[in-house]
């Protein structure tokens, strides 16, 4: 009877549920480039050294001071409530009349690029320091530094924390429902209205959430095991190689 249920719903309403998915995950990708490329560029602010004397020390203060207030607060504050407050506090406050889907994208990119911002942070402050100090002994700047030696580092150390954000992005896009975007969520609670069935329909949401994750998960470890390499190397060139056992033998015989 259950089972029943479950494929009516789904043979009758599979539009639906595929639209929302779509959605969702139209949103997720989006606002995790947006978030990376925010959290980037806030984290890379954040660790310049701030000079003992002269006119750049007040502002490296002040902008620091500005980025902190904004990777605290919406790291602390629900994705939810701030979906609230820019949707329909802008139309309110500032008379804005965002439009509800670049209103979604905007909510998850400013709260993914909050936590990225400190991923990144983390991930730069773990690099030595004797890589900043021959850089510069070689004539680098701050800027060149960061680009060459730091941040191709970086971004391959912080690709599972940024995967991770995407997966996380996936599951918080239910929390748009509250601004009325068509994501799976809000579309799995108009067919349990529309039909006076809940569990079912929740039950096909919660699988469709899962096949998501699962997939981009196994999709985010290929790609960081293709990064790696394979795990044995050939030296090329004039570079001494490691003989073959079967090599030796014919050799000696």
């Amino acid at each position: 009877m259950f089972f029943q249920k479950i494929i009516t719903i789904l043979s009758e309403n599979w539009q639906m549920f595929l639209r929302g998915a779509a959605m969702t995950l139209y949103i997720s990708v989006i606002g995790t480039i947006f978030g990376f490329i925010i959290g980037l560029v806030v984290g890379v602010i954040r660790t310049i050294p701030i000079p003992e004397r002269g006119w750049r020390k007040p502002l490296l203060k002040v902008i620091n001071w500005l980025l902190s207030a904004y990777v605290e607060f919406f790291r602390g504050t629900p994705m939810m409530v701030q979906a609230m407050v820019i949707y329909y506090g802008s139309a309110e406050a500032l008379g804005i009349d965002m439009d509800r889907y670049a209103a979604a994208i905007f909510i998850v990119s400013i709260n993914t690029g909050a936590y990225m911002a400190e991923i990144v942070r983390g991930g730069i402050i773990s690099i030595d320091k004797g890589q900043f100090e021959a850089a510069h002994a070689i004539g680098m700047n701050h800027f060149q530094t960061m680009v060459y030696v730091v941040m191709p580092q970086v971004i391959r150390n912080i690709l599972p924390a940024t995967g991770n954000e995407f997966v996380i992005n996936i599951k918080d896009t239910s929390v748009l429902n509250v601004i009325s975007v068509s994501e799976l969520f809000f579309t799995t609670k108009s067919i349990a209205g529309s039909t006076f069935i809940f569990y079912p329909p929740f039950f096909i949401a919660c699988l469709i959430y899962f096949i998501m994750t699962f997939t981009v998960t196994r999709i985010l470890r290929l790609i960081e095991k293709k990064l790696d390499g394979p795990e044995n190397f050939i030296l090329a060139g004039n570079q001494m190689q490691v003989a073959r056992p079967e090599d030796m033998i014919r050799k000696n015989s």
